[in-house]
């Protein structure tokens, strides 16, 4: 096994921004403290917490905040703040005052004129730089940056960045790109700590839509879809890059987000790569169950949503299944498979799974409720994915889904930039407001569109598209 890490600094510019420390408070006795500590506790329980990850604190797609407007006030909403930004689907991530993302720096790139086939699958080398950036969580202001260069060699369409959203762990932040560069750096300063590159390790190809599966932590482990013989998911320690554990040798890692579940009495790590859905012992990296369930054109992208021993899973091309997992969890059977009079079948967007209902974005442009037990489509609605205006999305539409735990109210962000508050059940779609969030800025099928996951924190939201990232505030006034 190898455990190696590549040289942490060789070849990468560092660029800081000066950060002063606190002060210290001194209180002259010690109810004085007492009565701080319980004044900062009302305060954090009012404003909530950070979104250290991509999909929040538990990887799940739940807003915990107090204090959130019950509906927009008008059609756009004004930003707080906005800085400049480079090419990504890298959403961000919010932690300890500050906002990480990830872009990416190229000139433009056109395909030669005598390249045939579909645009979807034409390769190239495109030359640029891949940019970790830590900008001030108030102000928007560039704290540091750190770069390296980075040809990419996936499909050129969708090549203008990172895919994956920054992981936040106490004073570590961990970012893989989007050709497989996977980096641990000091948050405070943007001081590279470990890295390493998946190709030069374990021999692994990039996926034709370049790595995206979102780093886990679980413990002291770091969690990533690999590829290659023998390291389909790979576990490295998280203070120095060393592989903890690594398994399975599925043709591809796919492009789905690892996911620590709590099933029979045990964590259990599921994955979805190019091949099969699986549940793993997070400590050893042991199959616990496998179930055959190969996406096309290995795009297993959504992660699966688990409730009482059933795993929904969806993708690209219509497919979408319900797994259920045995009581001792050691095993599983498939339930049911997607026809195309069933089940959803998005296409990057993670399912809302709750009472026995998925809710999430389908092919044909529909936002769409399935009962889990059947895969019997319950509604089908384009109000989501249309714009304000009525317009249709066109191919492929994507709305993300993000519950506000408190009032009950769904937070969609679909892919015209538009935020939209509403109430999702069994018995339909009920949209409260929708306002302008950010501007659509990739092209994709002949129209723009905006593909990166919004975070949400502190009563605000972080957008970000091909140009800046910006920072709404979502608080509700007196």
């Amino acid at each position: 096994m190898k455990t190696d890490s590549l040289n942490p600094k060789k070849g990468i510019p560092l660029k800081t921004a000066c950060v002063q420390s606190p002060a210290r408070l001194k209180p002259p006795h010690i109810m004085s403290c007492i009565l701080l500590i319980a004044v900062l506790q009302q305060i954090l329980m009012v404003q909530g917490a950070d979104w250290p990850q991509w999909l929040g604190p538990d990887r799940n797609a739940v807003w915990e905040e107090e204090g959130i407007l019950e509906a927009f006030t008008s059609s756009e909403l004004k930003p707080v703040w906005r800085s400049e930004i480079g090419g990504g689907y890298s959403g961000p991530a919010i932690s300890n005052g500050r906002v990480f993302v990830m872009d990416r720096e190229a000139a433009p790139f056109k395909p030669k004129p005598n390249e045939k086939g579909n645009i979807n699958f034409i390769k190239a080398h495109i030359p640029g730089t891949e940019r970790i950036l830590c900008l001030d969580e108030k102000t928007g202001k560039l704290l540091w940056q750190q770069e390296y260069e980075c040809t990419y060699t996936s499909v050129y369409p969708y090549a203008i960045g990172p895919r994956c959203t920054p992981t936040v762990d106490n004073d570590r932040v961990y970012t893989l790109g989007a050709e497989g560069d996977l980096l641990c750096l000091n948050t405070k300063k943007g001081d590279i700590v470990w890295t390493l590159k998946f190709e030069d390790i374990f021999g692994t190809k990039t996926p034709d839509w370049g790595f995206a599966a979102h780093p886990l932590i679980e413990n002291e482990k770091l969690i990533c879809m690999v590829g290659g013989k023998g390291s389909t998911v790979v576990a490295f320690n998280k203070m120095t890059g060393q592989v903890i554990w690594k398994t399975g040798s599925a043709k591809g890692p796919g492009y789905c987000a690892p996911g620590i579940h709590q099933i029979a009495g045990m964590r259990q790590l599921i994955v979805w790569d190019a091949e099969t859905v699986c549940g793993l012992n997070p400590e050893t990296g042991d199959y616990l169950w496998q179930v055959a369930l190969p996406p096309t054109y290995e795009m297993s992208i959504g992660m699966p949503r688990i409730e009482d021993r059933k795993l929904f899973v969806m993708s690209f091309n219509r497919l979408s299944a319900m797994i259920e997992i045995a009581e001792d969890g050691l095993s599983a059977k498939l339930v049911w498979k997607s026809t195309p009079k069933t089940g959803i079948g998005g296409v990057m967007d993670t399912a809302w799974l709750e009472k026995g209902y998925a809710y999430g974005t389908g092919h044909r442009g529909y936002y769409t409720c399935v009962d889990i037990l059947t895969g019997k489509r319950q509604w089908e609605n384009k109000q989501p994915t249309n714009r304000s205006t009525g317009e249709r999305a066109g191919g492929w539409p994507n709305v993300f889904t993000i519950k506000h735990q408190p009032s009950g109210t769904f937070f969609l962000a679909n892919d015209h930039g538009e935020l939209i508050m509403a109430n999702l059940s069994p018995q339909g779609y009920k949209e409260i407001s929708r306002a302008k969030l950010i501007e659509p800025t990739h092209s994709v099928g002949g129209r723009q569109l905006v593909w990166s996951h919004p975070a949400f924190a502190n009563q605000r939201v972080y957008a970000r598209n091909d140009r800046e990232i910006i920072c709404v505030d979502l608080s509700a006034k007196d």
